[in-house]
């Protein structure tokens, strides 16, 4: 048993699909490894059919679980950016293989 926030966990595999399962987390996580820092609006601009609340949502629990890392710049207005922790970064070979899959999914479908 895994115990992590005051949740139990029977496995790793569920523990990793409960830190980066969400609609938006696996975008986020590609977003910042095309390019790093990003800022809230840049991502926005990458992800368009999301909206500003989801994205602030998923950030901050991907933040929560030390997967990205937030920069809060001491400027007026205030500049904030996001990038990959250590561990995020890890995520690389990952989030590849699901966009690959993804396109291969595609082509599939395209063939019916």
């Amino acid at each position: 048993m895994i115990h992590y926030k005051e949740k139990e966990f029977y496995s790793s595999k569920d523990l990793a699909l409960s830190v980066i399962g969400g609609r938006w987390k696996i975008a986020i996580i590609w977003c910042l490894l095309q390019q790093s820092p990003l800022r809230l609006s840049e991502i926005e601009k990458k992800l368009p059919d999301a909206n500003q609340r989801m994205l602030i949502r998923q950030l901050r629990e991907l933040e929560d679980d030390k997967i990205i890392t937030r920069f809060v710049y001491p400027v007026v207005p205030p500049k904030v950016e996001y990038e990959l922790s250590e561990i995020g970064l890890l995520l690389e070979p990952v989030v590849t293989s699901i966009c690959n899959w993804g396109d291969n999914f595609h082509a599939f479908l395209e063939k019916d």
